[in-house]
């Protein structure tokens, strides 16, 4: 074979293994993204009152950019548990009350990002917001972070309670000087929820539920929340107080990778 032949059949070679790679690529870009089954749906086609502030579809939260998988911000549930907010939305409402969702249905890669965040130290750009007292390297040993998310179940949702007439939020910009979640509400970054102790996501032992240092007024926008869920079917996880899951989950052990995106579920839903 001439040296000439040689070269050739290198460049053919080549030229064959780039032209996969970009078929393969093709291939992979067209792929459908995953889809809910048919029983998750937008919560505001269950009850539209319902204030949503999905917070990590934006950079207002503990990693400080948009996370994976949240092409919208829009509440997912799986129809049972949306149908029991609805319930709950109509206690609060005659008491002068909205409920207001942080986080719904959570993907898995959404969760998967969280953990990347959650191994790189030197990434500390919120920690004097949401975790000023606790070193990341503790942040899965202490519970904070984990390889999954009860949310990805889809039963589970973040939450608080805001009261009538709701004001708004003012918008989050990036780069405004942080303030701890558990200082008073006055100082930390303002949302129209009631005061609960603590801001959403807070990274400390003062966001456990039934915290004793938590009184007064504080402890009663904690306890009306908690009230009202649990006489519904919903279970609060006892170190976040605005966290809850309906029971029983129509699926308890699948966890879901499907956008947040109402490209996601059924048509209708």
């Amino acid at each position: 074979m001439t040296r000439l032949s040689v070269a050739v059949r290198g460049i053919v070679t080549a030229l064959a293994a780039v032209l996969a790679s970009a078929s393969a690529t093709a291939t992979a870009q067209a792929a459908p993204a995953p889809k809910a089954p048919a029983d998750f749906v937008a919560l505001r086609s269950v009850d539209p009152t319902i204030l949503e502030e999905i917070r990590y579809f934006t950079p207002h939260n503990f990693v400080g950019e948009r996370i994976d998988g949240y092409r919208q911000p829009l509440c997912i549930l799986t129809r049972p548990a949306a149908e029991a907010l609805h319930k709950a939305q109509t206690k609060l409402l005659r008491q002068g009350y909205t409920l207001k969702v942080y986080d719904c249905y959570r993907p898995q890669r959404a969760v998967d990002h969280f953990v990347r965040w959650a191994k790189d130290l030197d990434d500390q750009k919120m920690k004097a917001e949401f975790y000023p007292q606790v070193d990341k390297t503790r942040l899965f040993a202490d519970g904070y972070i984990a390889e999954q998310s009860g949310h990805s179940r889809g039963s589970t949702m973040d939450l608080t309670i805001v009261r009538l007439p709701a004001r708004p939020t003012r918008p989050y910009v990036p780069g405004r000087p942080l303030v701890p979640c558990y200082a008073p509400q006055s100082e930390r970054f303002p949302d129209n929820s009631v005061d609960m102790g603590t801001g959403y996501d807070c990274f400390d032992t003062l966001a456990h539920t039934d915290d004793p240092r938590i009184a007064g007024e504080q402890r009663a926008h904690r306890q009306l929340l908690k009230s009202t869920l649990e006489g519904l079917g919903f279970v609060n996880l006892a170190e976040e107080w605005w966290h809850y899951t309906y029971k029983p989950e129509p699926y308890p052990s699948t966890y879901f990778d499907f956008p947040v995106s109402r490209a996601s579920l059924t048509p209708g839903h």
